[in-house]
């Protein structure tokens, strides 16, 4: 069976590097994307080491430990130390908030905490984008959370979260104020809906009035806002996030490569 899977793997390999010439460790990490995506690599566990894998892919462990390099660089994966690699999760502290990206000059651990009410999860009927980005079919619906969430005690963020019903069933406005879990935490765990990208568009709006007496500020006040795509493995697209954040006391903060 072993023999088999190496076999795969080669003609794998060779077909994509006749078709895109791609490097040698990012076919790698394409491959050990697809073992996280199939579920034989589990959120929170430990995966083969860089000799095994090196085995079953027949290729040198530095290659292998350039492809872990990559996607422990993108949080999909975590080294530790003298324990070896694991598949992260939004439980772990230094991946939980790493889509939160509002900051203060005088940031400090404890103050990235965030505090969320919920103010509502309905079930709707999505929009045309929302049916095509989720792939829905036409009596398929999305779930849509409204929430506010509060930075140093204060509300910061007024957001209202889609995502496609039929991987969220379940989903209720009991569970989110039962659980007390980031949101992406309790995705993974109720779930098995891990985020690992996503990709925003921000612009400068004036703060209509409901969104303004939420946030305790004067109706027109600048907001910034946050439109984005989250994705699972495969590329796979399971939320649509839009939100309005006050930054007054915050910057947005993002780094480039």
């Amino acid at each position: 069976m072993v023999k088999n899977d190496k076999v795969v793997t080669r003609r794998v390999i060779k077909e994509k590097s006749s078709a895109s010439f791609s490097p040698l460790y990012k076919q790698i990490k394409d491959l050990l994307l697809q073992s996280l995506e199939s579920g034989e690599f589990k959120a929170g566990l430990m995966i083969p080491s860089e000799q095994e894998l090196a085995a079953r892919f027949q290729v040198s462990q530095g290659t292998v430990r350039k492809a872990i390099d990559e996607l422990s660089t993108e949080n999909v994966l975590i080294r530790r130390q003298g324990k070896g690699t694991f598949v992260a999760t939004h439980h772990e502290p230094q991946v939980r908030y790493r889509f939160l990206r509002l900051s203060t000059d005088t940031y400090h651990a404890d103050e990235k905490r965030a505090q969320s009410i919920v103010l509502s999860c309905t079930q709707q009927t999505p929009t045309e984008e929302q049916r095509q980005l989720f792939e829905l079919k036409p009596e398929q619906f999305v779930i849509c959370i409204k929430r506010v969430m509060h930075l140093s005690n204060q509300p910061t963020v007024y957001e209202e979260i889609y995502v496609p019903e039929p991987s969220f069933q379940h989903l209720t406005l009991e569970l989110l104020n039962t659980e007390k879990l980031p949101l992406y935490s309790l995705f993974e765990s109720y779930f098995g809906v891990q985020l690992i990208r996503c990709d925003e568009k921000l612009r400068a709006v004036k703060a209509p009035l409901d969104v303004a007496r939420m946030l305790n500020v004067e109706e027109g006040y600048p907001l910034l806002s946050v439109n984005r795509i989250a994705y699972t493995y495969g590329d796979k697209a399971m939320e649509i996030r839009n939100g309005l954040y006050l930054t007054e006391h915050y910057y947005y903060r993002n780094s480039l490569n």
